[in-house]
């Protein structure tokens, strides 16, 4: 059999300024780099495993565990596939098929086909509409009352804490107040918040939280976080009765090799980078600032924003792009030229991105080159 070529190059050169907000928390620091090719083989965090991957202590990974439940101050912390299977997991131990749970209107989809294959019923609570889409407490509150009053039982609270189309970041401490005072757990989705920026499970009133590993955490991916409160973990990490080492909801053992490895590598970066959450956050305001000096372009969410992902609606790239022989993928040409990349390709009316991690002389020329762009072809 002959093999085809299947392309294992990335077109995204690693001098490249990548915007994706996917991408910029999960660029991995060195001793990740290293511990990447140290563990790359599949099972290699392996040799010395007894039967169960969180007590492996060679590399030590229960001693890795025990750091990152305090660093996000929770009882319990696993590694999981990724935040999606971490919320999958709880719901399918926490709920029962046809079981009522109430989630944001800003939820990611992975939120939504994990309670669609757990077999739940989902509520949602609305976001304001445009242009700040603000998932509000008093929203919640409302939601959980009409439930109640309809003699509805609601088994489960979600909330996004940072979404991933308008960076909008919710109060999670009053949400998961009201949730409790209804006599029901807030499983806290952080897979854009946990490893960019503080975060306090308790001080949130998360009974769970979830985090991505390869999105925000500067680990190879796939990898995400588990984190949850003594008083769930009977029912979270319940055993098998079969094979009485293995946790059901893990599945036995989740993450091996190279994903593990280079989150346990990443994690005394992670908390290093940390301290320089308020500067990010103030950076992205100075070029969102820069990016409305543009005719037209306007950041979506809330504002001033507390994160680093931004959203822009920019018509007059849009009109541009009626015009240009290249249509929408003019705007990603002349980035590229640039060396900046992350901006889909064809599209101009509005684009999502994030400069998290670049240096002051970089988020300077990255706004520049938007001006730049604009200044070329607006005058024609």
């Amino acid at each position: 059999m002959e093999c085809q070529d299947y392309g294992l190059t990335r077109d995204t050169e690693r001098n490249n300024l990548n915007l994706n907000p996917l991408q910029r928390g999960g660029v991995l620091p060195v001793e990740a780099r290293k511990a990447l090719y140290e563990f790359s083989e599949g099972y290699s965090v392996c040799d010395y495993c007894a039967g169960r991957l969180d007590e492996i202590s060679k590399p030590n990974i229960k001693g890795f565990l025990d750091d990152l439940a305090n660093f996000i101050n929770i009882d319990h912390a696993r590694t999981v596939h990724g935040a999606r299977e971490g919320k999958f997991a709880v719901m399918h131990a926490l709920c029962k098929p046809g079981d009522t749970i109430v989630v944001d209107g800003n939820a990611h989809y992975t939120t939504h086909v994990a309670a669609e294959r757990a077999g739940l019923n989902m509520v949602e609570v609305p976001n304001t509409d445009y242009p700040q889409y603000e998932i509000r407490p008093e929203s919640y509150k409302e939601i959980l009352e009409d439930l109640s009053d309809q003699g509805e039982e609601v088994s489960l609270v979600l909330l996004t804490h940072v979404d991933g189309n308008y960076g909008n970041l919710t109060d999670s401490s009053s949400i998961g107040q009201i949730a409790h005072n209804a006599g029901v757990p807030l499983l806290l989705n952080c897979a854009y918040s946990m490893g960019r920026m503080p975060i306090d499970a308790k001080k949130l009133n998360a009974d769970f939280v979830v985090g991505s590993g390869h999105k925000s955490m500067a680990a190879s991916g796939p990898i995400g976080v588990l984190g949850l409160k003594e008083e769930w973990a009977d029912i979270i990490l319940k055993r098998s009765d079969r094979h009485a080492v293995k946790e059901l909801e893990m599945l036995g053992c989740t993450s091996r090799g190279a994903p593990v490895a280079t989150l346990m590598a990443s994690l005394p970066y992670v908390i290093e980078r940390l301290k320089n959450w308020e500067e990010e956050v103030v950076s992205t305001r100075k070029f969102v600032d820069k990016m409305e000096q543009i005719e037209g372009v306007k950041q979506l969410g809330i504002r001033p924003t507390k994160h680093d992902l931004v959203r822009f609606e920019t018509p007059i790239l849009d009109k541009i792009a009626e015009k240009h022989p290249r249509r929408g993928f003019f705007l990603y040409e002349e980035l590229k030229k640039r060396d900046i990349v992350g901006i889909k390709r064809g599209q101009t009316k509005w684009f999502k991105c994030s400069i998290y991690g670049f240096t002051q002389e970089q988020k300077d020329y990255i706004g520049e080159s938007f001006t730049e762009i604009v200044d070329k072809y607006d005058k024609k």
